[in-house]
């Protein structure tokens, strides 16, 4: 951080997970593939799917309430709610305000915020700088998620690799050397047809023709989303790791999108991070697109892998086509 603003950091952090567990074994009966097959393809073995109905909002409530009283913080005494997704209840109005609605955020601004599966970096990233410059006290930061109302559970491609969740990240302002150290927020705008959901934007409105063609689902050029995840964290990685004057054996946990187990291996390899040292949720979570970082912070608090004073680096990629790092001491 800049000499005389103050460093924010996480002081709570709440995850919130459907009751439904999908096992590969019960995917791969639909699909008509081996349940070792999707495993062995993505580092997948069960993920969570929320019931018919329910929106990004209502797992966010829950992961916010926790966070919130980890914190010790009232729900009145927040400022703002950044919630990063790309799944929201509704076009309008943003999950944002119906959240701060429910958790009773009476004094709290509430915007959404959509970068693909980098959002919740973007989102700590300017939670971080309202805390520095002292125009806010309390930041949430939430990344939540209902990734299988967007699926093609048709297209095996996808389908096997995603799942539902929340979690949430309270931002408060926290002794210097501590929170936030360093970040970087990248864009690839030229490459964004290689992660899209062609339709149910302005460009083109929901019709008779777009449902009939299946075009309100993701669609994923999944060996080009590999290259550029390959090339993009290695670089964006590297980036925030000069800018904080550390190297890969100053990392004591590495949390990176949770997106497929061979790019996951791939990155700690080329920064010299044992894998014993990486955070890996996406066995049992899948990939949770925007709230993939907030969860895997709450997992790895809760599961005790989260040590006062260690040097987290965090980083993500997705559609837009998006990338972000952040390092951060707990």
């Amino acid at each position: 951080m800049q000499s005389g603003l103050r460093s924010g950091g996480v002081v709570g952090v709440g995850l919130a997970l459907p009751d439904r567990v999908v096992t590969n074994k019960e995917l791969g009966k639909k699909l008509g593939v081996d349940e070792d097959w999707i495993a062995s393809r993505s580092g997948v073995r069960e993920r969570r799917i929320a019931s018919p109905g329910e929106g990004a909002s209502d797992y966010a409530v829950p992961a916010a309430r926790q966070a919130l009283a980890q914190a010790g913080v009232k729900p009145e005494d927040v400022d703002l709610i950044i919630f990063a997704t790309n799944t929201p209840d509704h076009i309008v109005p943003i999950a944002g305000c119906t959240t701060q609605y429910r958790l009773g955020a009476v004094r709290a601004g509430a915007f959404d915020l959509i970068a693909g599966c980098s959002g919740s970096i973007y989102s700590l990233a300017i939670a971080a700088q309202f805390i520095a410059t002292g125009i806010y006290e309390t930041v949430l930061v939430i990344g939540a998620e209902i990734m299988n109302a967007i699926l093609d559970w048709e297209d095996r491609g996808t389908c096997i690799l995603f799942g539902d969740g929340a979690g949430a990240l309270v931002i408060r302002p926290v002794p210097r050397g501590r929170g936030v150290v360093s970040f970087s927020l990248r864009a690839k705008g030229e490459e964004n047809p290689t992660i899209i959901i062609p339709a149910s934007g302005s460009k083109m409105p929901p019709s008779l023709e777009t449902v009939e063609n299946r075009l309100h689902y993701v669609q994923m050029k999944g060996q080009e989303v590999f290259r550029f995840a390959v090339r993009a964290q290695d670089e964006v990685c590297q980036e925030v790791l000069e800018k904080a004057g550390l190297s890969g054996k100053d990392i004591d946990l590495f949390i990176p999108h949770q997106a497929n187990v061979r790019i996951i291996e791939g990155a700690a390899r080329r920064m010299g991070i044992p894998m014993e040292k990486v955070l890996v949720t996406l066995d049992r979570f899948g990939n949770t697109s925007a709230a993939s970082i907030p969860m895997a912070l709450a997992h790895a608090s809760a599961t005790g892998r989260l040590k006062e004073g260690d040097t987290i680096l965090m980083t993500g990629f997705g559609a837009g086509l998006t990338y972000a790092a952040m390092i951060m001491r707990w």
